[in-house]
């Protein structure tokens, strides 16, 4: 492949677990490289001898996709990262073999035709991928109270009063009578409950220390004053979201987390349908989350469901919520604004929540009290606050505000 020629070349790779297949056509569309395959233990010294500063190059998005992006960037004239999905719809075919599938992905580079994806700078990479450890952790422990709540529910068993499992109860767990095979399940449950108690405190122990950590520092705060939204939830937006600058208007950002309703128009025929879930599953998720708890305790927004639900039931109407939701989520970000719906007296205590939970060397040194009027002050609300109760009083410091910050303008507020 090694020639003087600077004319561009259109590369793909069809990337497996094992190997890469890869092939090349010029801007005519003609075959300039035959596909090949490549070990993957072999592709870096590869792609040095045989890939030039004046190729551009695809690949599309799997796992080892980014260390590849990152590998291959210095050597050529651009990277990009296809959308599967997307590549899908335009190359669908009867025939696939994995040397169709380079040509055509590199062809479709070479029309201009990819479907690219956004490319997550490395912080947004690890965020992203803590959040995923931490939702295979939670579906762990919840497998395992299932199999617990199902062994009480198959014999019948009151349990006692307090947290279930927690360690004041586990000599009622010991004491009950059942067959020995089912006895050795239940405490083998009880260990591995014990197991991920303190990896699942200490994945939320090092989100609490990214969220004082740029590029989130200057964030959190914006997503926390938001009814429903606590830490877990904000670094998991923010994760899914990564620059919101990237989203011009905020449908673009409930598009992306497939909170957007399907549509069908033509010629004379125009319906609407659910919505498409086609974007980023952990955002959808924690907007529904976040859409339960806002309806449950903040009066605004339970008034919207209330309506809502009397028109389409409550599943159709939590989704709308959330979708709503989303939407309060881009301006605050965007805009860097405080929400006009915000109760300073619960923020303030979300905030003295968040201090907590980052102890004394993540705040710097900062009292509790400290580092929420800070953030409170970040937002733009609760200056005329003195103290919040939570637990005990706190007595916050002076406001640094000479005024207050402008709310979002009430038609933002409730699109």
């Amino acid at each position: 492949m090694s020639s003087s020629n600077d004319t561009p070349r259109f590369v793909a790779l069809d990337l497996h677990k094992r190997y890469v297949m890869v092939g090349a056509v010029n801007s005519q569309q003609a075959v300039v490289l035959r596909p090949q395959r490549v070990e993957l233990v072999a592709f870096e010294g590869w792609a040095k001898k045989h890939l030039r500063f004046s190729d551009e190059l695809v690949l599309e998005a799997t796992s080892n996709a980014w260390y590849l992006y990152d590998l291959l960037q210095p050597l050529v004239a651009g990277v990009v990262v296809a959308n599967p999905y997307g590549v899908k719809l335009i190359a669908a075919s009867l025939v696939k073999t994995d040397r169709r599938d380079t040509l055509v992905l590199a062809r479709l580079l070479a029309a201009h035709l990819i479907p690219a994806i956004w490319i997550p700078p490395v912080e947004v990479r690890e965020l992203r991928a803590l959040i995923a450890h931490r939702e295979r952790l939670v579906s762990q422990q919840t497998a395992t109270k299932n199999r617990l709540h199902g062994a009480l529910h198959r014999h019948q068993l009151i349990p006692p009063e307090g947290r279930l499992f927690s360690a004041a109860n586990r000599a009622w767990w010991r004491e009950l009578n059942l067959l020995p095979s089912e006895k050795l399940r239940v405490q083998q449950d009880l260990t591995t409950l014990d197991h991920l108690a303190p990896h699942l405190a200490a994945v939320e122990t090092e989100l609490a220390r990214l969220s004082t950590v740029d590029p989130w520092a200057g964030q959190v705060a914006f997503l926390i004053q938001l009814p429903g939204i606590g830490l877990i939830i904000a670094m998991t937006i923010l994760s899914a979201i990564g620059d919101i600058s990237r989203f011009p208007a905020a449908k673009k950002l409930v598009g992306y987390a497939g909170l957007g309703a399907r549509v069908h128009a033509s010629a004379q025929t125009h319906r609407t349908g659910g919505i498409t879930k086609q974007g980023r599953r952990e955002l959808r998720a924690a907007l529904v989350e976040a859409a339960w708890v806002a309806v449950d305790t903040h009066p605004y927004w339970r008034e919207r469901f209330e309506k809502l639900t009397a028109r389409m039931g409550k599943q159709k109407a939590i989704v709308a919520i959330a979708r709503k939701l989303l939407v309060v989520v881009w301006h605050v970000l965007a805009y860097q604004q405080a929400d006009r719906q915000a109760d300073p007296q619960k923020v303030a205590r979300f905030f003295l929540s968040w201090g907590r939970k980052l102890g004394t060397t993540h705040r710097q040194g900062q009292r509790v009290a400290t580092f929420a009027r800070q953030q409170l002050d970040k937002v733009g609300l609760g200056s005329e606050l003195e103290q919040v109760h939570l637990g005990y009083t706190y007595t916050l410091p002076p406001s640094s505000l000479s005024q207050p910050v402008t709310e979002l303008p009430a038609a933002i507020a409730a699109d």
